[in-house]
């Protein structure tokens, strides 16, 4: 049975502050969430996984339910 929190919700998550000055771990996060250049939105299913990358870089972005 799919958990209830995070069954068909997607985030939409934008790059709003460079990553310049952060550390490696923090730039391969963006990276890996698909975000290439600063102002640019994608949208991803919502995880725990994915939870757990935003607030990583919870600094640099701009989170939208």
């Amino acid at each position: 049975m799919p958990n209830k929190e995070t069954s068909g919700k997607t985030l939409r998550v934008t790059w709003v502050k460079s990553d310049i000055g952060f550390p490696k771990d923090q730039k391969a996060t963006i990276k890996a969430l698909g975000l290439r250049r600063l102002n640019q939105t994608v949208e991803h299913k919502d995880t725990p996984a994915l939870r757990g990358m935003l607030n990583k870089v919870i600094h640099l972005l701009k989170i939208e339910e």
